[in-house]
């Protein structure tokens, strides 16, 4: 999972009774997508797509724990290769501009081939070989604990990289199966050039500064960290079918900002998370709103290292049964979609195969009860302990929607006598300065989920105290190590999906965190834009993306 610290827009007009703009969404995630598919012949060539980011990049290596974070993903969706594309129900086809074929070889052990196109190459020049499959794969192994990695993505369970028949191929051997092997360099995990993974300060610090060598249909013409400006353009050297495109412009902008700078033709498109915005685009000429529902998720992460306040797993359970979800949801979602709920799985999505409600109930009663097991007791309106007051710090990037939540729990958790203070943060540095560090008892941002479930659950939520990757809670237990190994290993599919429901069941009852809202994954569109909007869980093809003749 990349983590996103995006939130939403204004929260006003919840109550919004407009019969189209209140007109919500039916159907699940992998059901549909909404992006005006058009012919390439159908688009015209040229143009400039404007779109918004809420940053500029701290670290462009999305492998990297300072690089993990969804906006920088997005960026670099059409400058860096991937082994397959993915349609709306998550179906997978072997992406032919990078790799002519992709096949599981051996099971005893489990071996994977990976074979390169031979037109594949890096924008310096150099060819795209099995040797940065085996960097990567290194690198991500987490063997080396100088690499500051996101993510292992099954690479620690790889015993060894070679050369196929020529550089060109590349063939993986495990020494323990891997259930999600397809999503090694897929998904939000795309290849890197060996000039970035060979060693620990290549990886950390060579992208701080800007993009190193790319392999996309589209290169890194300019960027202006001071402007907040990044400007992509074709690659003059790209082998697949050429993009309708000129250029792709991203501006640094801040998100209470988004939709008017649509509406005043400054952008192109936008996501939109309330009934105003979706009013607001409705009602502009030339806009308009595509919906599918969202792979983006809101949750809220408890912290559980030793000496904050919830270090107590008993304490974080407690609390998180306390937590109105359900309320959350209607509060934020509301005429967006047909009927709120709240998003009950870690592991799968809403429409995905494998997902069920694996939650907690909901029950202030018990929560109260339970708190006064724990000997935290009532001290006036708020809880006491060993002189100690429950006080809890939600932190969050400062944006209305995630305020908004926070202050539902706060009036939730009051009931039962905890008492939730607000501490919002600037958007820059929220990760390598808050969530990394652990700056918090508890902490929202967005996760964005992909075809590829099953990878993001040892770097979310096993526990390894050297090797935290996105474990920001630091919380998890040898047992449930123990289950995700079991789950990650298992190739047979329905088997591995039960498996990861036992997982997340294990996350709930350790008070890990709680998933709230899955995204509505709303976008507001200028109506000449084809191939671009709301896609759900299907993957942009940047060569076809562009303005309708």
């Amino acid at each position: 999972m990349a983590v996103v610290a995006l939130g939403a827009l204004l929260i006003g007009g919840c109550g919004a009774n407009d019969s189209e703009s209140a007109r919500g969404l039916s159907g699940a995630l992998g059901t549909s997508s909404d992006i005006n598919p058009m012919p390439p012949d159908g688009v015209r060539e040229g143009g400039n797509l404007r779109l918004a980011v809420t940053a500029f990049p701290g670290n462009w290596n999305t492998l990297s724990n300072d690089g993990n974070e969804g906006e920088i993903a997005d960026i670099e969706r059409p400058l860096m290769p991937r082994a397959f594309t993915t349609d709306s129900a998550g179906r997978l086809t072997v992406d032919k501009d990078y790799f002519t074929d992709v096949q599981l070889t051996g099971t005893s052990p489990q071996q994977v081939t990976y074979t390169i196109n031979p037109k594949a190459m890096w924008s310096d020049g150099t060819p795209i070989t099995w040797e940065d499959i085996r960097s990567q794969a290194w690198a991500l192994s987490g063997a080396d604990k100088r690499f500051l990695i996101a993510i292992t993505n099954g690479f620690d369970r790889v015993a060894g990289v070679e050369r196929g028949v020529d550089d060109r191929q590349a063939v993986i051997t495990f020494d323990q199966p891997y259930a999600e092997w397809r999503g090694q360099f897929a998904g939000n995990a795309a290849l890197f050039p060996r000039s970035v993974t060979a060693d620990p300060e290549s990886f950390n610090h060579s992208l701080v500064d800007g993009m190193g060598p790319t392999a996309g249909p589209f290169l890194i013409q300019s960027t202006d960290r001071a402007q907040g400006r990044i400007v992509l353009a074709r690659n003059p050297t790209w082998w697949g079918n050429q993009p309708k495109l000129a250029t792709i412009t991203y501006t640094v902008l801040d998100r209470a900002a988004w939709v008017s700078a649509l509406q005043n033709n400054e952008l192109d498109a936008v996501r939109l998370s309330t009934i105003d915005d979706v009013m607001a685009v409705r009602g502009t000429p030339g806009l308009v709103v595509r919906r599918a529902p969202g792979n983006r998720w809101r949750h809220i992460t408890f912290n559980g290292a030793p000496g904050s306040i919830l270090a107590d797993p008993k304490l974080r359970v407690a609390i998180a049964k306390a937590i109105d979800r359900q309320g959350i949801a209607n509060a934020i979602q509301n005429g967006l979609v047909e009927t709120p709920a709240p998003l009950n799985n870690h592991v799968f999505l809403q429409g995905q195969q494998g997902y069920r409600d694996n939650s907690l109930d909901y029950d202030p009663d018990v929560a109260a009860k339970e708190l006064d097991e724990l000997g935290w007791t009532l001290r006036g309106n708020f809880r006491e302990k060993d002189g100690r007051r429950l006080v809890i710090r939600d932190v969050m990037y400062a944006e209305p929607t995630g305020i908004q939540i926070a202050q539902i729990i706060q009036q939730n958790l009051a009931s039962v006598g905890v008492e939730l203070v607000i501490d919002t943060r600037p958007r820059a540095g929220f990760f390598t300065d808050v969530v990394q560090p652990g700056d918090f008892d508890a902490v929202q941002f967005v996760f964005t989920g992909d075809a590829f479930p099953l990878s993001s659950i040892p770097q979310v939520y096993a526990y390894h105290p050297d090797d935290l990757q996105a474990n920001f809670g630091r919380i998890g237990s040898p047992a449930l190590n123990a289950l995700i190994d079991r789950t990650l290993s298992e190739l047979d599919p329905q088997k591995a999906i039960e498996l990861a429901n036992r997982v997340d069941r294990a996350v709930f009852e350790e008070g890990h965190s709680l998933p709230l809202t899955q995204s509505e994954g709303n976008f507001g569109v200028r109506a000449s834009l084809a191939n671009y909007g709301s896609a759900g869980l299907a993957s942009y093809d940047y060569t076809t993306i562009g303005f309708v003749k």
